[in-house]
């Protein structure tokens, strides 16, 4: 190995000491390891031009020939480097560096949340209602109560970590000695072992079980909203809170109503008398029969508003609206006394309506006065 500067390599002087040598070793170590850049071939290079360089310049008889010859003999090289430095995976590079690994998760966790559906009414969205929901999840074991013991036993304190979950041990690396905390291989990190497991739940403490759940559904929720249920996901694990239960509300489809926000629409068919005459007429809502003043000469695709006969607002007091949009229905069939009394009534309109001209001859006519 020659033609190397090997100080500017590691970018220290050249009477630096073994101790500066070694830290900033470290430093490209962390920065260039190839098990931190994967996708980079370059860092790989660096890192093993530091690691070569820190071979020789921390060795004092090496260094020596270094800094004499500009070299050093075959076979002195960095051949204790050739899986780059020892080094396994990210996380050994943890412990090297930082003296321990990622904790295994230990004692109680949470357990998972679920999510569901549930169809309702119309009605029921506009009043609310409450339901019954059946939901199979993973609960607590009966049988031991959680424990995962079988029943008449308990699970006991794990004599290789002493239920701390994890184990601690010294490695020997090029740094020097270096302690690492790790999972616990006889326990899987929960602190305890069991004996003799629950035949039940195969000493998990959890099986799957079926369960019915009150959902009371507030009035005036909407299509599509959910509702969170504390505690009823899964359970926990070692005793850890259950998850929550996430319930999706669907609304049915009403045959005459129609949901706007908190305002209810309604198409409103009326008579062509009603129409041109006025009429007091019975209008169906949520909340009853209501009577609705129609004036004479209203058109279709007129709307009329009936206070407060919506829907219950959630966030504050008070319901929407009811909005009623007049339809003049046309009859599609008279009888002969019908249709009589319809010529005289265009008659008295001053309606031409024994001419047959075709209707864009009439309407031709009309424009042009």
């Amino acid at each position: 190995m020659s033609g190397k500067d090997y100080y500017g390599v590691l970018g220290v002087s050249r009477d630096a000491s073994v101790g500066d040598v070694k830290k900033a070793y470290r430093l490209l170590a962390r920065k260039y390891h190839p098990d931190v850049n994967v996708h980079d071939p370059e860092a790989e290079e660096k890192f093993k031009e530091a690691t070569e360089a820190y071979e020789i310049l921390s060795d004092p008889e090496k260094r020596r020939m270094y800094d004499t010859f500009g070299t050093v003999k075959p076979g002195a090289g960095a051949g204790g480097f050739t899986d780059f430095g020892g080094f396994g995976a990210f996380d050994d590079i943890f412990d090297i560096f930082f003296g321990e690994t990622r904790q295994a998760r230990t004692g109680p966790r949470r357990g998972a949340d679920m999510a569901t559906e549930i169809g309702i009414d119309f009605e029921e969205a506009a009043f609310g209602v409450e339901k019954k929901i059946e939901v199979s999840r993973l609960g607590a074991c009966d049988s031991c109560e959680g424990t995962g013991a079988a029943p008449g036993t308990s699970a006991t304190t794990c004599d290789t970590c002493g239920g701390a979950g994890r184990v601690r041990s010294v490695q020997q690396t090029v740094f020097g000695s270096f302690s690492r905390t790790g999972t616990c291989p006889t326990c899987g990190g929960s602190g305890q072992t069991i004996e003799n497991p629950c035949p039940d739940c195969r000493g998990q403490g959890r099986r799957q079980i079926s369960e019915k759940i009150e959902l009371e559904i507030p009035a005036g929720i909407p299509d599509g909203a959910t509702i969170r249920v504390p505690g009823k996901g899964e359970s926990g694990h070692l005793g850890g809170r259950g998850g929550d239960l996430y319930v999706t509300v669907r609304v049915a489809p009403h045959k005459i109503f129609h949901r706007d926000g908190d305002d209810i629409w309604a198409m409103l068919p009326i008579t062509i008398t009603q129409a041109a005459l006025g009429a007091e007429v019975l209008v169906p809502t949520l909340h009853g029969e209501e009577r609705l003043k129609i004036p004479a000469g209203t058109q279709t695709g007129t709307r009329f508003k009936l206070k407060g006969k919506g829907v219950k607002h959630m966030r504050h007091r008070g319901n929407g609206d009811q909005i009623v949009e007049v339809e003049v229905d046309i009859p599609k069939r008279l009888n002969k006394e019908q249709r009589q009394l319809l010529k005289l009534l265009a008659d008295s309109f001053g309606e031409d309506h024994k001419t047959k001209q075709p209707t864009t001859a009439k309407l031709k006519k009309l424009l042009q006065g």
